[in-house]
């Protein structure tokens, strides 16, 4: 559970920090990769909440 939550953490950071970069520099390449990072995050995170769901209905 606790590394699933530091992966998680730093996936966002990660996403933030591409988005930052975005706004520093305004090249669209650090846009997309923040998107394509949260996107698969976002999957990861609703996978794994699905994981415990069922988990906790069996």
């Amino acid at each position: 559970m606790l590394l699933f939550r530091w992966v998680f953490f730093l996936l966002l950071l990660a996403a933030a920090v591409s988005f930052g970069f975005f706004v520093g520099t305004g090249q669209p390449r650090f846009k997309r990769w923040g998107l394509v990072i949260l996107k698969w995050t976002i999957v990861a995170a609703l996978a794994f909440f699905g994981v415990l769901a069922l988990d906790r209905l069996a």
